[in-house]
């Protein structure tokens, strides 16, 4: 069942009073999708933790706030869509659910397991909360290119959301559906990208530079906020401004590092992806994560409620 406090933000006043009262929430939601992410990842022995840490202040800003289910029902025709283009970021996206209630902590440890819905990357066909699948870089941009435009043509108020990975804006079909979009007006159209700077072999700059970023979005006509990817009160209002704009798609490039909250793993590509987590090694980043002793074991098998 959706935690109500969860849902939609975005259709209320974002008073000075509602904001203070809503950072504490999200941060909450934050630090949960970053323990069971891990946890999963664990527990399946592979996964990409470096991305999916750097995403989660982003992915509790959308679930914790911002996406929209109509009378509490995430199936609602009229629902905002979210798609996590980054789809190798699965863990984070199955732990926000988790922290708000839309799925429960001890499925999100099922990751790659056989006869889980929790695969490595989201599958439309296993998961009913997951709009399309994807893991092929790129993808899952123009699916959610194609959700807007249905929308509007529906004619419903419904927005779509979605998340790209920096190393994803090296392929060539972010940027036909940048144009497509913004050639179309969809305003219903926000895309955030998780700038951590790092893909699976190393730096952006060293594979194939991005720079200058805000400026090369703005040229293909879309509206563009930047921020501190982990500060909660700006994303909250850049998602705000987006909201906002009522003549072309909307981009919020968040200026992230990669494994955010564990001191190993921070600002390292090695943590990119491919990875098993040894038992030492999860026990010290759920410390880090301000896991207590008597917890641990609670946390890291998904018992937590």
């Amino acid at each position: 069942m959706l935690n109500p406090a969860a849902n939609a933000i975005r259709k209320q006043v974002l008073t000075e009073d509602v904001q203070l009262k809503l950072i504490p929430h999200v941060n909450r939601v934050a630090v949960t999708i970053r323990r069971l992410a891990l946890a999963a990842i664990y527990q399946a022995g592979s996964g990409h933790p470096g991305g999916a840490l750097s995403c989660a202040d982003l992915l509790a800003c959308l679930y914790g706030t911002e996406l929209y289910f109509p009378g509490n029902n995430p199936a609602h025709p009229g629902r905002d869509r979210f798609v996590l283009s980054k789809g190798h970021a699965a863990p984070a996206l199955y732990a926000a659910w988790a922290a708000i209630g839309l799925a429960r902590h001890e499925d999100v440890v099922t990751l790659r397991k056989l006869g889980s819905p929790m695969q490595g990357h989201p599958h439309v066909l296993d998961l009913p909360l997951c709009e399309t699948s994807t893991g092929s870089l790129g993808q899952g941009f123009s699916a959610a290119i194609g959700m807007a435009l249905g929308l509007r043509m529906k004619r419903l108020s419904a927005r779509t959301y979605v998340m790209l990975g920096d190393g994803e804006l090296q392929e060539g079909e972010v940027w036909e559906g940048a144009m497509f979009a913004a050639h179309h007006r969809l305003s219903n159209l926000c895309a955030l990208i998780d700038y951590n700077k790092m893909q699976s072999d190393d730096l952006n700059e060293r594979i194939m530079g991005l720079e200058p970023l805000a400026e090369k979005w703005r040229a293909f006509g879309w509206h563009v906020e930047e921020v501190n990817g982990h500060r909660v009160p700006e994303i909250l209002d850049a998602l705000r401004m987006a909201a906002g704009v009522a003549d072309r798609p909307s981009v919020i490039i968040a200026h992230t590092i990669k494994g955010k909250g564990v001191a190993q793993m921070e600002g390292n590509p090695a943590w990119h992806g491919s990875v098993k987590l040894s038992r030492e090694q999860i026990e010290a980043a759920m410390r880090n994560l301000g896991v207590l002793a008597h917890e641990m074991e609670d946390w890291i098998h998904g018992r937590i409620v």
